[in-house]
């Protein structure tokens, strides 16, 4: 395992090199709270911003409003709404209304309920917005990925706000599956809850690939709130763990998110979260960073510009699974031991991704 670490540590000065000559500034600094935890202590939460890097030519992944334009857009390219239903969809989203509420409505639209049957209308949108992920990812948002995928195969657990599977199909070409879950699976949900399903995905809103299991709104998860069991390992996650918020713009103030992890939970100033985001406006972002702190989470500048995140929080998951390689101490093994060969497979096609 030494040769891994020099292996990494020799590929960093020549890219801070290169990256002082093109851009002549110097890389943010990694904050000693975050940089010194180790991955199991930490739960990856995915948003809009991670997507819309990794595959910029899709305005679906870029913002809840850019999904339901192609949404509408796929809807009405079918034939699935009539006139006077599309001008009003139109317009609640030009007048800026609640956004999931927007969407909610629009795939119940699309989804009509005859007798005991569901019309699958919402599946073909869903296939023809999403359609082709794969060819449309790009290096930068690569890089992206293989750090989250480094992190999570050192112990972190991933949840997301998104419906794509961009990280499970970057995951797949390193040799490594990722299951995609969704809340209407509570057995599987407490599983992730306790650690026992590290390399699953968690999507709150659910995945494009099962139709079924979107919800947009806390109450048709009905079945995981009611659930004490469920929800008290995932509100344990909140109180022991440090969530990273990565591409996150208001995540914290998605309904789905407060029910499972803001509202039980008591204390939040108590405990220590991150949130990375690009400083752009100062005033903007110190008042963002105010109101964080309430919530227990800091707010962290990786850069000026949306092409910083990549390299920044590559340096933040090379010293955090260095630290982890060298104390060889994130958890007991599974009985088998093929989390830990998942691990190490993933850490040889890391390095051979590293060098293409």
């Amino acid at each position: 395992m030494a040769s891994v670490v020099a292996v990494k540590t020799e590929k960093r000065p020549a890219a801070d090199s290169q990256d002082a000559d093109s851009n002549a500034k110097k890389p943010r600094k990694l904050l000693p709270s975050l940089k010194t935890k180790r991955a199991p202590e930490l739960v990856l939460v995915i948003g809009t911003g991670v997507s819309s890097a990794v595959a910029p030519q899709v305005p679906a992944l870029r913002s809840w409003k850019g999904l339901i334009q192609a949404l509408l857009d796929a809807a009405n390219d079918f034939d699935l709404l009539e006139e006077e239903e599309s001008r009003r969809f139109q317009k609640h989203m030009q007048e800026d209304k609640n956004l999931v509420h927007v969407a909610h409505d629009l795939i119940q639209k699309l989804s009509p309920r005859t007798g005991n049957v569901r019309s699958t209308f919402f599946k073909d949108c869903l296939y023809e917005v999403f359609d082709d992920l794969e060819c449309k990812m790009e290096h930068a948002g690569k890089h992206l990925l293989r750090s989250v995928l480094q992190l999570m195969e050192s112990g972190a657990l991933v949840l997301t706000t998104n419906f794509d599977n961009l990280l499970e199909i970057y995951a797949a070409h390193q040799g490594t599956k990722l299951e995609s879950l969704d809340l209407t699976d509570e057995k599987k949900v407490l599983e992730w809850a306790q650690e026992k399903r590290r390399l699953s995905v968690l999507h709150i809103h659910g995945v494009y690939t099962n139709p079924s299991g979107i919800v947009l709104h806390p109450a048709g998860y009905q079945n995981v709130l009611r659930n004490t069991e469920v929800m008290r390992e995932i509100q344990k996650l909140y109180e022991t763990k440090s969530f990273v918020f990565l591409g996150c713009g208001r995540t914290v103030d998605d309904t789905t998110f407060q029910a499972l992890f803001l509202e039980a939970v008591k204390h939040k100033s108590d405990l220590e979260h991150f949130m990375l985001v690009r400083r752009e406006d100062v005033g903007e972002f110190k008042k963002l960073r105010d109101n964080m702190l309430d919530k227990g989470i800091k707010v962290i500048s990786y850069g000026d510009e949306y092409a910083d995140l990549p390299e920044y929080f590559e340096r933040l998951a090379n010293e955090i699974c260095n630290r982890d390689v060298s104390t060889n101490d994130w958890g007991p093994p599974s009985p088998n031991g093929e989390e830990q060969q998942n691990g190490f497979n993933t850490q040889k096609s890391l390095l051979q991704d590293y060098h293409s």
